[in-house]
């Protein structure tokens, strides 16, 4: 079959999110062909290139949602009527009130920052759902008319239609308090949320032509398939191993209170419209699951689907989980402020009071500014801890507490660095799938874990689990475990099996290639052969793996395209004719 797999900010670009994942899928899924439609976020990453794309890898499109350039496109009166009742209606249903994403609710849940955790959204009234899907839909509708809605997204026209829905008897408090600076910035956030509306990527020589659409996020990434499942039928697979929900609460806590509710209440509505019209959706983890579902997705519709990760690199650690050192904890990551270093050192101070000997090895890289700068505020309290001996000028094994980057002598890969410790640690106050936990199941290590995210679903009884921001109740499990080296060595057996069994690449691949076959089983083929000498579609003689060597169908047969709810005009086309490629095609 033909998927178009539809990724933001990520494949088939070099740096990104999903990358390693999406290209394992479409390497493991070779029988199956692949367009690629990717919208990226900067022009380093457009700069940097992309990976090497295997051979069933027929197409790649890609648009940018880092700049806005000019379409040239002026709007006729007739159209920019139009537009202004459908962006008007648009807006009105952000105003709503309490909706996934409306009202006081999530407001709250935008104001909490870092220590959001779980979902706060109740689900809205179909009234409020329908009336934000016609609205975005018209807009779709409009933008393939007219051929984009750039200039008109930024146009005064969108400011005062959220100005108007704003200052509607019954809006929310915080929207009725924009002021003229925040409907700016919610007109430029919707404009690049948006942008996808304007893309030429829906015809049947596009995302017309798959048989199934795969995004592989939420959010404005999953909008190319909700449209091509508007314009041509395309069922509609949702993965999300981060809820870009959750994400956009999280990254918007800085701003102003109206801002942060009318963009909670967009993404909030836009989310419960994807979860709505997906075929299935595919969560990462129970975590990311709860959210789906108090968001307004079908829990029939939802299939958790662990990520794939390669154990082959952790295999000779794993099977000789011997350490060199069994008085040592081991902390690896990405250094940065969720991540509580603070709690982690304050209880490595108790546990050094119940065992002296006990090393504390911090393994990572800051992300970004703002790692950087915790890193140096967790060397700073270090040294304040341990005044008598981390002085920053010793050498490893020196000092009770080192800071540490995978690729030294010492540690010149991920095992070796779970190999160093007896115990891993993770002292995190925000987490989605722990991947550095399941690295170190792979490992054999027993662990030492905060209770967030997906770790107890992650986990399953292999390891020790405290609450976040208790150093005391961090320290205690950890001298447990320093402690009773035979208890390590079976919780450690136990995960590594666990491990094996659900978070390898193998699982993954297996996992999605059934979900493909469930789709299309249940959705009618969209390419349709025709029976030369009567002209009747011949049933059943398209199947799902249709994209292989030779003929599945008859001499006197011929297909046709499907290109919306009537039969498509057009020659028809000899049948297994490959499909004509576009600007872009690879």
């Amino acid at each position: 079959m033909r998927i178009g797999l539809l990724t933001e900010g990520g494949y088939p670009y070099v740096s990104g999110d999903a990358r390693l994942w999406c290209d394992r899928l479409v390497r493991g899924l070779d029988q199956h062909e692949f367009d690629i439609y990717a919208l990226s976020r900067s022009r380093r990453q457009e700069d940097e290139g992309w990976v090497a794309l295997p051979p069933q890898v027929s197409r790649v499109r890609t648009a940018p949602l880092w700049t806005a350039e000019d379409d040239g496109i002026v709007l006729g009166r007739r159209a920019r009527r139009r537009f202004a009742e459908h962006y008007g209606e648009l807006a009105a249903a952000l105003c709503a009130g309490a909706g996934p994403s409306g009202g006081a609710a999530i407001e709250g849940a935008s104001t909490a920052g870092s220590s959001v955790e779980g979902p706060s959204a109740e689900g809205s009234s179909a009234t409020e759902a329908d009336r934000f899907g016609s609205a975005l839909y018209g807009l779709a509708e409009l933008a393939r008319d007219e051929g984009g809605l750039g200039g008109a997204l930024r146009s005064e026209t969108a400011v005062r239609a959220l100005e108007r829905a704003c200052r509607t008897p019954g809006a929310p408090q915080a929207a009725r308090e924009a002021r003229v600076p925040d409907l700016l910035a919610v007109a430029r956030h919707l404009e690049r949320a948006l942008r996808p509306l304007s893309l030429d990527w829906y015809e049947d020589d596009g995302l017309g032509s798959v048989d199934l659409c795969h995004a592989t996020s939420g959010g404005p990434g999953a909008l190319p398939g909700l449209l091509a499942r508007h314009f041509s039928g395309a069922p509609l697979l949702v993965t999300e191993y981060g809820v870009q929900l959750r994400t956009h609460h999280l990254s918007a806590a800085e701003a102003a209170p109206s801002v942060r509710a009318l963009l909670a209440a967009f993404h909030g509505r836009l989310a419960a419209e994807i979860y709505a019209r997906a075929a299935l959706v595919t969560p990462g983890n129970a975590h990311a699951r709860r959210w789906q579902e108090r968001c307004g997705a079908d829990r029939d519709k939802i299939r958790t689907v662990y990520p794939g990760m390669d154990a082959t690199r952790f295999a000779e650690v794993g099977e000789s989980p011997e350490c060199a050192d069994p008085d040592t904890l081991a902390w690896v990551g990405r250094v940065e402020p969720t991540k509580d270093l603070i709690s982690l050192l304050h209880a490595f101070a108790e546990i050094r009071k119940e065992e002296p000997k006990t090393r504390l090895r911090i393994i990572g890289v800051p992300a970004g500014s703002e790692g950087v700068a915790y890193l140096g505020h967790c060397k700073a309290l270090a040294a304040q801890l341990f005044p008598d001996e981390a002085d920053g000028l010793h050498a490893v094994g020196d000092n009770p507490v080192s800071f540490e980057e995978i690729g030294g002598p010492d540690i010149p890969s991920p095992a070796e660095a779970y190999a160093s410790g007896a115990v891993t640690v993770l002292s995190s106050v925000v987490e989605g799938f722990p991947i550095s936990l399941v690295e170190a199941m792979f490992c054999a290590r027993a662990t030492v874990s905060t209770d967030v995210g997906a770790v107890v679903e992650v986990i399953g009884g292999t390891g020790l689990v405290v609450p976040p921001r208790n150093p005391r109740a961090l320290a205690e499990a950890c001298v447990a475990l320093l402690r009773d080296p035979e208890r390590r060595a079976r919780l450690g057996a136990a995960a590594r099996a666990r491990a094996l069994e659900l978070f390898t690449v193998e699982q993954n691949i297996a996992a999605f290639h059934g979900i493909y076959l469930e789709i299309v089983s249940r959705h009618p083929v969209r390419r349709v052969v025709l029976d030369d000498a009567t002209g009747e579609p011949l049933p059943f003689a398209v199947p799902a793996e249709a994209h292989v060597p030779g003929r599945w169908t008859g001499p006197g047969a011929r297909v046709v395209a499907r290109g919306g709810p009537g039969w498509a005009a057009g020659p028809p086309v000899r049948a297994n004719t490959p499909l004509p490629a576009t600007e872009g095609a690879r």
